[in-house]
């Protein structure tokens, strides 16, 4: 602190959950279909100080399901968060036991995703409408592994009932040993502007360490969100899709990469996740990717050549072509964090 205000100094020092740390305050969130294996270990050798799973569904990763399995891989990053999802209190504890044995360092359940294939299972964001019930699954959760588990949730299902104080008090009462709070409701999507304000709710009921999320972009949104929010640490997501290294430059652990190194990066990120996903899925995982180091870094490209970049099955052309682009153009265009 000085004079009574946060500084960027805040956001490099450690941040300790249960017996893990967190090397600086700025985690990159979980997003499904973005933060596979490659993504966070460009993130962590950057510096990003924690980063966390694409979600897992429970009952899929203890039905042996190899899609989620593919999820909780990790190769050095440590601590190892993997994040879960689900809605009956068995596959929960169950999962949480597979991932603990696999190397998972923090369990982490979701309560925050508004999409509708989640909900209508209700999971992610629908717990918050049942709070007796997902106070059942945090304590299966929670009694099943030894280590340090935490939650992520919105402010409520809508605006008539923002709950989040509530639940996160309950959730720490159970043993929760960290809390996430995304400055919208289930009902906002991703609309609007981020509440940061309303997160301080959240802080003024618990003790434990609280995450802020929502619409964290700059260095000065971050400082701002902790200011606002009382919270410990911030969690980027969609601002971090075509610049893996960004919750890093957040958290003072690196300077933007420019020109030849930013091209060589992306390059290095494509060539990972053909490597990871395989020669055909690493092509369609990997055009999202590509498409979002274009709109940032190269913005006025043609539309025939941006479609044959995420349309060609010649990686040797994408990635050429790909190191062109990037080494050239220099100015970022800053687009909307919108993380679940």
């Amino acid at each position: 602190m000085k004079d009574g205000h946060l500084v960027r100094a805040d956001l490099s020092t450690p941040l300790a959950i249960g017996n893990q740390t967190l090397r600086n305050r700025v985690v990159l969130a979980p997003m499904s279909g973005v933060t596979d294996l490659p993504f966070r270990e460009l993130a962590w050798r950057f510096g990003a100080g924690l980063v966390v799973t694409e979600m897992v569904a429970s009952r899929e990763l203890a039905s042996n399901a190899a899609e989620s399995w593919a999820r909780i891989r990790n190769r050095g990053i440590d601590p190892h968060m993997v994040q879960l999802a689900g809605r009956d209190a068995h596959w929960m504890a169950e999962a949480a036991r597979l991932a603990e044995a696999n190397g998972a360092d923090i369990i982490d359940i979701n309560m925050g995703c508004p999409a509708k294939k989640v909900i209508g299972g209700y999971s992610g964001s629908a717990l918050m409408r049942e709070p007796d019930h997902a106070l059942r699954l945090i304590e299966a959760t929670v009694n099943a592994v030894k280590v340090p588990v935490t939650v992520k949730m919105r402010l409520g299902w809508d605006h008539d009932s923002l709950n989040a104080p509530d639940i996160a008090v309950r959730a720490e009462n159970a043993g929760v040993q960290l809390i996430t709070v995304h400055g919208r409701t289930r009902m906002q999507f991703y609309e609007g502007k981020a509440d940061w304000d309303a997160i301080r709710a959240v802080r003024e009921r618990i003790a434990v360490p609280l995450i802020a999320n929502g619409d964290v972009d700059t260095v000065e949104d971050a400082v701002e969100i902790l200011r606002r929010s009382g919270a410990d640490a911030v969690m980027v997501g969609r601002s971090a899709q075509g610049r893996p290294w960004h919750p890093a430059v957040l958290g003072g652990a690196c300077e933007e990469p420019r020109g030849a190194e930013r091209a060589h990066i992306a390059v290095e990120h494509y060539r990972m996740m053909l490597d990871f996903h395989g020669p055909v899925a690493g092509l369609r995982h990997a055009r999202k990717h590509v498409g979002w180091y274009v709109e940032r870094y190269a913005p006025s490209l043609e539309r025939a050549e941006k479609a044959a970049l995420m349309t060609s099955t010649d990686s040797d052309f994408v990635a050429g072509r790909l190191a062109e682009i990037l080494n050239v153009a220099d100015a970022p265009v800053e687009r909307e964090e919108k993380a679940a």
